[in-house]
């Protein structure tokens, strides 16, 4: 449950995402990934090095509000930003020591949608019909 919850969270997070239409999906997932810099300033669990790590992603956020592939990235650094924290033992939720070891399993999911490109849910569709055996077995009898 440790692993697959996360899992299923960060794929919720990106079927609700793959509704918005572009530009705004990129443009909500930049300003998300940057929000999510922030995330551990409440608990502040590396004192002051949680700042320069804010400065970061909020650089990476702007940057992804034009590059897919930038907010990827910013999300591969939160997941080792939350790595840190869950070794020190200072987790995102302070109330839940497992909540950064979570986000870490979580946000590689949403990373690797936004590394694809953070496709629309019409764009999962057409590629899941595509993938279909019967497509496969059609394609091949042309």
């Amino acid at each position: 449950m440790t692993i697959l919850v996360p899992m299923l969270v960060g794929a919720l997070y990106v079927c609700l995402n793959a509704l918005i239409p572009e530009p705004h999906r990129r443009h909500v997932n930049a300003i998300m990934v940057a929000g999510a810099g922030a995330a551990y300033l409440s608990g502040g669990g590396l004192g002051a090095g949680e700042f320069p790590f804010v400065a970061l992603m909020v650089y990476v956020g702007w940057r992804g509000l034009r590059s897919w592939t930038w907010i990827g990235i910013g999300w591969l650094l939160h997941t080792a930003w939350d790595v840190v924290h869950h070794l020190k033992g200072a987790p995102i939720i302070p109330f839940l020591p497992g909540s950064s070891h979570g986000c870490a399993i979580c946000d590689p999911v949403i990373a690797l949608w936004c590394l694809t490109g953070g496709w629309s849910a019409a764009d999962l569709v057409r590629r899941l019909l595509a993938s279909a055996p019967s497509a496969r077995s059609a394609t091949r009898s042309r």
